[in-house]
């Protein structure tokens, strides 16, 4: 990362169990360096991707690095069947993007926040700077359940995050 400008921020210690927030994603460029950083640091990231990406001949490659393909459709059981997964796991830290798409979109999708209350493990703070040429994990917070209490230092520690495409960035609050 180094030889390409970039530094990888990694808050100590990283919990074995967290949902991983990742913003701003606003480009196709954001995948290959959150691949890289991951394994810089050496842990152990899953992630989940829309399930299209699951049918191409990329998707032995992807469930390699810890790809799990979802249904974006809605109504499929999704936070369920990944609460379980936290449940069936010691090690399980896994990486959403909130927004669900690299567009602008007028708010986050609330996924993440029911998957982490329903697994009762810790936020992750992930973020992607591309003014500071920065990456990585910043903090980890426990969500109370008070969804507006729980987004506001969420969209504190985001706002100053710069995707690539700031223009696609979609503002830090639940749909």
């Amino acid at each position: 990362m180094k030889l390409i400008g970039w530094r990888v921020v990694l808050a100590q210690p990283v919990p074995l169990r967290c949902v991983v927030v990742f913003y701003p994603h606003t480009s196709n460029w954001d995948f290959p360096l959150g691949l890289m950083a991951k394994w810089l640091v050496g842990v152990h990231f899953r992630f989940i991707a829309k399930d299209s990406l699951f049918a191409t001949p990329l998707a032995p490659w992807l469930r390699r690095w810890g790809g799990i393909p979802v249904d974006r459709s809605g109504g499929t059981g999704v936070i369920a069947r990944l609460a379980d997964a936290f449940e069936r796991y010691d090690d399980f830290r896994l990486v959403v993007a909130p927004e669900g798409t690299r567009g602008q979109t007028p708010r986050w999708k609330s996924g993440f926040y029911h998957l982490a209350r329903a697994a009762s493990v810790p936020l992750a703070l992930s973020f992607i700077d591309y003014r500071r040429r920065e990456i990585g994990v910043g903090g980890y917070i426990d969500l109370t359940g008070d969804v507006e209490a729980d987004m506001a230092p969420i969209a504190a520690y985001y706002a100053d995050k710069t995707g690539r495409r700031p223009e696609n960035a979609s503002p830090v609050q639940l749909g």
